[in-house]
Protein backbone atom coordinates (compact mmCIF):
# COMPACT_ATOMS: atom_id res chain seq x y z
CA UNK A 1 0.00 0.00 0.00
CA UNK A 2 2.59 2.29 0.69
CA UNK A 3 4.08 1.98 -3.02
CA UNK A 4 0.82 2.71 -4.07
CA UNK A 5 0.62 6.10 -2.05
CA UNK A 6 4.20 6.87 -3.06
CA UNK A 7 2.99 7.26 -6.82
CA UNK A 8 0.21 9.08 -6.27
CA UNK A 9 1.56 11.43 -4.11
CA UNK A 10 4.02 11.77 -6.49
CA UNK A 11 1.38 12.35 -8.43
CA UNK A 12 -0.76 14.79 -6.80
CA UNK A 13 1.58 16.67 -5.76
CA UNK A 14 3.45 17.57 -9.10
CA UNK A 15 -0.24 18.75 -10.75
CA UNK A 16 -0.88 21.15 -6.92
CA UNK A 17 1.96 23.23 -7.97
CA UNK A 18 0.12 26.01 -9.74
CA UNK A 19 -2.08 26.75 -12.19
CA UNK A 20 -2.42 26.21 -15.60
CA UNK A 21 -3.77 27.67 -19.22
CA UNK A 22 -7.18 26.20 -20.21
CA UNK A 23 -5.78 24.73 -23.25
CA UNK A 24 -2.13 22.59 -23.23
CA UNK A 25 0.04 23.48 -26.27
CA UNK A 26 -0.30 20.29 -29.26
CA UNK A 27 2.06 19.49 -31.72
CA UNK A 28 2.13 16.32 -34.31
CA UNK A 29 4.10 14.18 -35.92
CA UNK A 30 4.14 10.83 -37.49
CA UNK A 31 5.02 8.80 -40.69
CA UNK A 32 3.82 6.28 -43.53
CA UNK A 33 6.09 3.58 -44.72
CA UNK A 34 5.98 1.31 -47.55
CA UNK A 35 8.33 -0.74 -49.35
CA UNK A 36 8.52 -4.81 -50.44
CA UNK A 37 10.15 -7.19 -48.66
CA UNK A 38 12.28 -10.25 -49.95
CA UNK A 39 12.99 -13.42 -47.85
CA UNK A 40 15.10 -16.92 -48.30
CA UNK A 41 14.53 -18.94 -45.61
CA UNK A 42 16.49 -22.41 -44.86
CA UNK A 43 12.96 -23.82 -44.75
CA UNK A 44 11.99 -23.19 -48.07
CA UNK A 45 13.21 -23.68 -51.65
CA UNK A 46 12.05 -20.60 -53.13
CA UNK A 47 12.06 -17.21 -52.06
CA UNK A 48 8.78 -15.05 -50.31
CA UNK A 49 8.12 -11.46 -51.18
CA UNK A 50 5.84 -9.16 -49.15
CA UNK A 51 4.43 -5.49 -49.33
CA UNK A 52 5.26 -3.80 -45.66
CA UNK A 53 3.03 -1.08 -44.95
CA UNK A 54 2.99 0.85 -41.85
CA UNK A 55 2.41 4.32 -40.43
CA UNK A 56 2.44 6.37 -37.22
CA UNK A 57 0.57 9.71 -35.79
CA UNK A 58 0.96 11.00 -32.39
CA UNK A 59 0.15 13.95 -30.73
CA UNK A 60 2.25 15.38 -28.13
CA UNK A 61 0.85 17.70 -25.23
CA UNK A 62 2.90 20.05 -22.90
CA UNK A 63 2.05 22.85 -20.89
CA UNK A 64 4.27 25.43 -18.22
CA UNK A 65 3.19 25.56 -14.87
CA UNK A 66 3.38 29.24 -13.00
CA UNK A 67 6.24 27.17 -11.25
CA UNK A 68 8.30 26.88 -14.44
CA UNK A 69 7.75 23.36 -13.99
CA UNK A 70 6.68 21.60 -17.64
CA UNK A 71 3.68 19.16 -18.16
CA UNK A 72 3.40 16.47 -21.21
CA UNK A 73 1.71 13.88 -22.14
CA UNK A 74 0.50 12.59 -25.61
CA UNK A 75 -1.18 9.78 -27.59
CA UNK A 76 -0.75 7.51 -30.66
CA UNK A 77 -3.47 7.65 -32.79
CA UNK A 78 -2.50 4.91 -34.33
CA UNK A 79 0.81 2.77 -33.99
CA UNK A 80 2.82 1.48 -36.49
CA UNK A 81 0.31 -1.60 -37.50
CA UNK A 82 -2.18 -2.02 -34.36
CA UNK A 83 -4.39 1.18 -35.55
CA UNK A 84 -4.84 0.75 -31.44
CA UNK A 85 -4.58 4.40 -29.76
CA UNK A 86 -2.06 4.47 -26.96
CA UNK A 87 -1.73 7.12 -24.18
CA UNK A 88 1.23 8.03 -22.80
CA UNK A 89 2.02 8.74 -19.31
CA UNK A 90 3.08 12.06 -17.70
CA UNK A 91 6.66 13.82 -17.62
CA UNK A 92 7.46 16.52 -15.60
CA UNK A 93 10.55 18.15 -16.97
CA UNK A 94 11.82 20.76 -13.85
CA UNK A 95 13.71 24.06 -13.63
CA UNK A 96 16.68 22.44 -12.51
CA UNK A 97 16.89 20.12 -15.57
CA UNK A 98 15.86 17.13 -14.42
CA UNK A 99 12.79 15.02 -15.60
CA UNK A 100 9.78 12.51 -14.12
CA UNK A 101 8.23 10.22 -15.42
CA UNK A 102 4.97 8.87 -14.30
CA UNK A 103 2.22 6.00 -15.66
CA UNK A 104 4.39 3.65 -18.33
CA UNK A 105 7.56 5.34 -17.23
CA UNK A 106 9.88 2.45 -18.28
CA UNK A 107 13.48 1.20 -17.12
CA UNK A 108 16.33 3.44 -16.43
CA UNK A 109 18.52 0.83 -18.03
CA UNK A 110 16.70 1.23 -21.22
CA UNK A 111 17.08 5.11 -21.22
CA UNK A 112 20.31 5.50 -20.74
CA UNK A 113 22.36 2.70 -22.62
CA UNK A 114 24.22 3.87 -25.84
CA UNK A 115 22.80 3.64 -28.85
CA UNK A 116 24.73 1.22 -30.78
CA UNK A 117 24.47 1.07 -34.78
CA UNK A 118 22.80 -0.85 -36.81
CA UNK A 119 21.07 -1.15 -40.35
CA UNK A 120 18.01 0.35 -41.01
CA UNK A 121 15.04 -1.22 -43.13
CA UNK A 122 12.54 -4.06 -42.67
CA UNK A 123 14.24 -7.03 -43.65
CA UNK A 124 13.81 -9.66 -41.88
CA UNK A 125 13.14 -13.73 -41.31
CA UNK A 126 10.26 -13.97 -38.91
CA UNK A 127 9.07 -17.32 -38.55
CA UNK A 128 7.24 -19.07 -35.32
CA UNK A 129 10.09 -19.78 -32.82
CA UNK A 130 10.66 -20.64 -29.46
CA UNK A 131 14.43 -19.16 -29.35
CA UNK A 132 14.89 -17.77 -26.28
CA UNK A 133 18.73 -16.27 -27.14
CA UNK A 134 18.68 -12.55 -26.86
CA UNK A 135 18.46 -10.74 -29.95
CA UNK A 136 19.06 -7.16 -28.06
CA UNK A 137 21.21 -5.21 -25.49
CA UNK A 138 17.71 -5.25 -22.98
CA UNK A 139 16.12 -7.88 -23.70
CA UNK A 140 14.80 -8.45 -19.91
CA UNK A 141 13.80 -4.65 -19.84
CA UNK A 142 10.18 -5.38 -18.54
CA UNK A 143 8.07 -3.69 -16.16
CA UNK A 144 4.37 -3.01 -14.73
CA UNK A 145 2.72 0.47 -16.73
CA UNK A 146 2.25 1.40 -12.82
CA UNK A 147 5.30 3.04 -11.85
CA UNK A 148 7.87 6.03 -12.28
CA UNK A 149 11.61 7.06 -13.65
CA UNK A 150 13.61 10.16 -12.69
CA UNK A 151 16.24 11.27 -14.89
CA UNK A 152 18.81 14.13 -13.42
CA UNK A 153 19.78 17.10 -15.06
CA UNK A 154 23.15 17.30 -16.78
CA UNK A 155 26.17 17.11 -15.04
CA UNK A 156 24.99 14.79 -12.19
CA UNK A 157 26.93 14.90 -9.25
CA UNK A 158 29.15 17.36 -10.77
CA UNK A 159 30.07 14.95 -13.46
CA UNK A 160 30.81 16.80 -16.56
CA UNK A 161 28.76 14.62 -19.30
CA UNK A 162 27.16 12.22 -16.66
CA UNK A 163 23.21 11.35 -16.99
CA UNK A 164 21.45 9.41 -14.35
CA UNK A 165 18.26 7.18 -13.66
CA UNK A 166 16.30 5.31 -11.45
CA UNK A 167 13.17 3.88 -12.00
CA UNK A 168 10.35 1.51 -9.94
CA UNK A 169 7.24 -0.05 -11.21
CA UNK A 170 4.72 -1.70 -9.12
CA UNK A 171 2.55 -4.89 -10.43
CA UNK A 172 1.71 -6.42 -6.96
CA UNK A 173 -1.49 -8.12 -9.26
CA UNK A 174 -1.58 -11.47 -8.00
CA UNK A 175 0.53 -14.90 -8.28
CA UNK A 176 -0.52 -17.57 -10.99
CA UNK A 177 0.82 -20.79 -11.84
CA UNK A 178 -0.52 -19.72 -15.58
CA UNK A 179 1.05 -16.56 -16.63
CA UNK A 180 3.95 -14.75 -16.17
CA UNK A 181 4.30 -10.95 -16.02
CA UNK A 182 6.33 -8.28 -14.39
CA UNK A 183 5.40 -7.75 -10.43
CA UNK A 184 7.76 -5.09 -8.79
CA UNK A 185 10.46 -4.00 -11.00
CA UNK A 186 13.55 -1.70 -9.86
CA UNK A 187 15.88 -0.19 -12.27
CA UNK A 188 19.58 2.18 -12.24
CA UNK A 189 20.91 3.41 -15.41
CA UNK A 190 24.58 5.59 -15.97
CA UNK A 191 25.36 7.30 -19.22
CA UNK A 192 28.19 9.43 -19.42
CA UNK A 193 29.43 11.86 -22.52
CA UNK A 194 32.80 13.28 -23.44
CA UNK A 195 35.37 14.36 -26.08
CA UNK A 196 38.54 13.84 -26.92
CA UNK A 197 40.02 15.28 -30.00
CA UNK A 198 38.13 15.01 -32.54
CA UNK A 199 36.43 11.46 -30.84
CA UNK A 200 33.06 12.19 -29.23
CA UNK A 201 32.59 9.08 -26.55
CA UNK A 202 29.67 7.54 -25.07
CA UNK A 203 29.03 4.82 -22.39
CA UNK A 204 25.95 3.72 -21.22
CA UNK A 205 23.97 0.66 -19.49
CA UNK A 206 22.69 -0.28 -16.07
CA UNK A 207 20.66 -3.18 -14.30
CA UNK A 208 17.04 -4.30 -13.74
CA UNK A 209 15.54 -6.57 -11.93
CA UNK A 210 11.80 -7.37 -12.46
CA UNK A 211 9.68 -10.04 -10.24
CA UNK A 212 7.40 -12.43 -11.95
CA UNK A 213 3.85 -12.80 -11.38
CA UNK A 214 4.15 -16.53 -11.69
CA UNK A 215 4.97 -18.16 -8.47
CA UNK A 216 6.13 -21.45 -9.91
CA UNK A 217 9.19 -20.01 -11.93
CA UNK A 218 12.36 -20.20 -10.89
CA UNK A 219 13.54 -17.08 -12.51
CA UNK A 220 12.69 -13.87 -12.03
CA UNK A 221 10.60 -12.08 -14.73
CA UNK A 222 14.03 -10.06 -15.77
CA UNK A 223 16.67 -9.50 -14.34
CA UNK A 224 19.88 -8.52 -16.47
CA UNK A 225 22.72 -5.78 -16.88
CA UNK A 226 24.19 -4.01 -19.84
CA UNK A 227 26.88 -1.76 -20.90
CA UNK A 228 27.78 -0.31 -24.58
CA UNK A 229 29.70 2.14 -25.98
CA UNK A 230 29.78 4.43 -29.07
CA UNK A 231 32.29 6.41 -30.54
CA UNK A 232 31.64 9.45 -33.05
CA UNK A 233 34.58 10.73 -34.76
CA UNK A 234 33.47 13.06 -37.72
CA UNK A 235 30.73 11.40 -39.97
CA UNK A 236 31.71 7.83 -38.57
CA UNK A 237 30.15 6.22 -35.51
CA UNK A 238 31.18 2.98 -34.39
CA UNK A 239 29.66 1.02 -31.05
CA UNK A 240 29.44 -2.35 -29.26
CA UNK A 241 27.70 -3.58 -26.39
CA UNK A 242 27.45 -6.48 -24.23
CA UNK A 243 24.33 -8.02 -21.94
CA UNK A 244 23.63 -11.01 -19.83
CA UNK A 245 21.54 -11.91 -17.42
CA UNK A 246 18.27 -14.66 -16.69
CA UNK A 247 14.65 -13.98 -17.48
CA UNK A 248 11.64 -15.82 -18.31
CA UNK A 249 10.14 -16.26 -21.89
CA UNK A 250 6.80 -15.88 -22.02
CA UNK A 251 5.98 -14.91 -25.48
CA UNK A 252 5.98 -18.11 -27.42
CA UNK A 253 3.46 -20.37 -27.03
CA UNK A 254 4.94 -22.26 -23.97
CA UNK A 255 6.78 -20.17 -21.39
CA UNK A 256 10.01 -21.31 -20.66
CA UNK A 257 13.07 -20.44 -18.01
CA UNK A 258 16.30 -18.58 -19.26
CA UNK A 259 19.67 -18.44 -18.03
CA UNK A 260 23.08 -18.35 -18.93
CA UNK A 261 21.60 -15.87 -21.63
CA UNK A 262 24.04 -13.08 -22.99
CA UNK A 263 24.35 -11.38 -26.45
CA UNK A 264 26.95 -8.69 -27.85
CA UNK A 265 25.82 -6.15 -30.48
CA UNK A 266 28.19 -4.24 -32.76
CA UNK A 267 27.92 -1.68 -35.62
CA UNK A 268 29.11 0.99 -37.97
CA UNK A 269 27.37 4.48 -39.43
CA UNK A 270 29.12 7.15 -42.17
CA UNK A 271 26.91 9.40 -43.03
CA UNK A 272 28.28 11.24 -46.66
CA UNK A 273 25.87 13.97 -47.46
CA UNK A 274 22.30 12.12 -48.01
CA UNK A 275 23.77 8.90 -48.15
CA UNK A 276 24.05 6.69 -44.93
CA UNK A 277 25.68 3.58 -45.06
CA UNK A 278 25.02 1.17 -41.71
CA UNK A 279 26.20 -2.48 -40.74
CA UNK A 280 24.94 -4.07 -37.19
CA UNK A 281 26.23 -7.53 -35.84
CA UNK A 282 24.14 -9.48 -32.95
CA UNK A 283 25.12 -12.82 -31.58
CA UNK A 284 22.92 -14.27 -28.48
CA UNK A 285 22.88 -17.07 -26.38
CA UNK A 286 20.84 -18.60 -23.92
CA UNK A 287 20.43 -21.74 -22.09
CA UNK A 288 16.30 -22.94 -21.45
CA UNK A 289 14.15 -25.25 -19.66
CA UNK A 290 10.23 -25.90 -18.75
CA UNK A 291 8.96 -23.90 -15.95
CA UNK A 292 10.37 -24.77 -12.61
CA UNK A 293 13.51 -26.23 -13.69
CA UNK A 294 17.02 -24.82 -14.54
CA UNK A 295 17.77 -24.25 -18.15
CA UNK A 296 19.69 -26.79 -19.95
CA UNK A 297 18.62 -26.55 -23.75
CA UNK A 298 21.05 -24.23 -25.72
CA UNK A 299 19.75 -21.64 -28.23
CA UNK A 300 21.58 -19.47 -30.59
CA UNK A 301 20.90 -16.27 -32.24
CA UNK A 302 23.57 -14.70 -35.29
CA UNK A 303 22.40 -12.12 -37.28
CA UNK A 304 24.75 -9.22 -39.59
CA UNK A 305 22.71 -6.58 -41.63
CA UNK A 306 23.42 -3.75 -43.93
CA UNK A 307 21.64 -0.82 -45.27
CA UNK A 308 21.98 2.29 -47.08
CA UNK A 309 19.51 5.43 -46.72
CA UNK A 310 19.21 8.03 -48.90
CA UNK A 311 17.52 11.58 -48.35
CA UNK A 312 15.40 12.49 -51.91
CA UNK A 313 14.16 15.33 -50.17
CA UNK A 314 13.49 16.54 -46.81
CA UNK A 315 11.09 14.19 -45.35
CA UNK A 316 11.44 11.64 -47.84
CA UNK A 317 14.05 8.54 -46.79
CA UNK A 318 14.83 5.90 -49.40
CA UNK A 319 16.24 2.68 -47.85
CA UNK A 320 17.86 -0.31 -49.05
CA UNK A 321 18.56 -3.39 -46.42
CA UNK A 322 20.04 -6.69 -46.33
CA UNK A 323 20.51 -9.42 -43.44
CA UNK A 324 21.59 -12.37 -43.21
CA UNK A 325 20.19 -14.64 -39.96
CA UNK A 326 21.41 -18.25 -38.16
CA UNK A 327 18.57 -19.34 -35.47
CA UNK A 328 19.43 -22.36 -33.29
CA UNK A 329 17.18 -24.01 -30.83
CA UNK A 330 18.42 -26.69 -28.84
CA UNK A 331 21.73 -27.01 -31.02
CA UNK A 332 19.71 -27.91 -34.31
CA UNK A 333 19.20 -25.04 -36.94
CA UNK A 334 15.53 -23.38 -36.83
CA UNK A 335 15.00 -23.29 -40.31
CA UNK A 336 12.15 -20.98 -40.68
CA UNK A 337 14.34 -17.96 -38.53
CA UNK A 338 17.65 -18.80 -40.33
CA UNK A 339 18.21 -17.09 -44.08
CA UNK A 340 18.87 -14.11 -45.80
CA UNK A 341 16.12 -11.18 -46.37
CA UNK A 342 16.27 -7.91 -48.30
CA UNK A 343 13.90 -4.69 -48.31
CA UNK A 344 13.20 -1.72 -50.43
CA UNK A 345 11.44 1.16 -49.44
CA UNK A 346 10.67 4.27 -48.63
CA UNK A 347 9.52 6.62 -45.20
CA UNK A 348 8.04 9.55 -45.47
CA UNK A 349 7.80 11.95 -42.35
CA UNK A 350 6.16 14.70 -41.07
Amino acid sequence: MKKELLVASALVGSLGMAGVADAASATFSGHSRAGVKGSDTDATTDATYAAVESASFTVSLSETLDSGVKVSTGFDITDENDGATDVSGLTFTFTDGSKLDLIEAGNAIGTHIATVPSASGEQGVTGTTANSAPTGLTFANTSDAVGFEWHSAADFAGVVGLKAGLSAAFGDDGDSAATSTAENSYSVGLNYTTTQGDTTLTVGGGFVVAEDSNSSTINERGSQSAVSLTAATGNLTVGAGFGSGSYVDANSSTSYEVDNAEVITAGAKYVSGDITFAVGYVDGSSKDGAIGSNGSNTDSYESVGASVDYVVISGITATVGYSDTDSQEENTSATANSGTAWYIGANVTF
